[in-house]
């Protein structure tokens, strides 16, 4: 792994690297090859936010499948703290956490920027969803105080696949947008035929803003 290397960009392939999991040694992305995947950073195990996050990707990890999507976790704690905080979800809270937890001793971290150095040495909430070719799609950060919402993550998720798919943009809250409501946005003209084509057009707003 270049940890010298910049920090990963959306658009950019991401890094090769072997990583010691809960599953066993796992090498990013080619485990994933194929499949869509969201990798997310939690500051530490035992810890109240990151417990109920967890609950959270487990109880929709079903909901990932169904999109061709896998979960796996990180922090900066060793495999059995990973294993054994599972352990502890699956007795108290009657969750089974089945998808690996990456065991970083602060390389991985390091490499994605996942470390706040304002924060100490643990790793923020950081999400990257990588699409079926191994690229990265979207990157979010959280604040540690911060629990993320698993839903948005799910929508980010089926709007790029939505996107990829049909050649078109996602409006705001889609598929609950305030103004097109589960419609999408096909790309603007780029001639001026194309653009008097749509002026007035049933669909359109403008030669600019149109959806289907």
């Amino acid at each position: 792994m270049e940890e010298n290397s910049k920090m990963p960009l959306i658009g950019d392939k991401f890094p090769e690297m072997k990583v010691q999991t809960t599953h066993g040694m796992i090498d990013l992305p080619e485990h994933f090859s194929g499949k869509w995947f969201v990798l997310f950073s939690h500051p530490g195990d035992f810890t109240p936010v990151c417990t109920t996050e967890f609950v959270s990707f487990a109880k929709k990890h079903d909901e990932f499948k169904k999109m061709n999507c896998e979960l796996i976790g990180l922090s900066i704690d060793q495999v059995f703290s990973h294993i054994k905080w599972g352990e502890w979800i699956k007795e108290k809270l009657d969750t089974e956490i089945d998808f690996p937890i990456i065991a970083d001793h602060g390389a991985v971290g390091k490499r994605l920027g996942m470390i706040h150095p304002s924060k100490g040495s643990s790793t923020v909430r950081a999400v990257f969803i990588v699409d079926d070719k191994g690229i990265i799609r979207i990157i979010l950060y959280y604040p540690q105080e911060i629990g993320r919402n698993i839903d948005e993550i799910i929508r980010a998720v089926k709007a790029l696949q939505k996107s990829d798919k049909e050649g078109v943009a996602v409006p705001a809250n889609w598929p609950n947008n305030e103004i097109l409501g589960e419609k999408v946005i096909i790309p603007p003209a780029k001639d001026v035929k194309t653009a008097k084509e749509r002026t007035g057009k049933e669909n359109c707003y403008d030669w600019w803003f149109c959806y289907k």
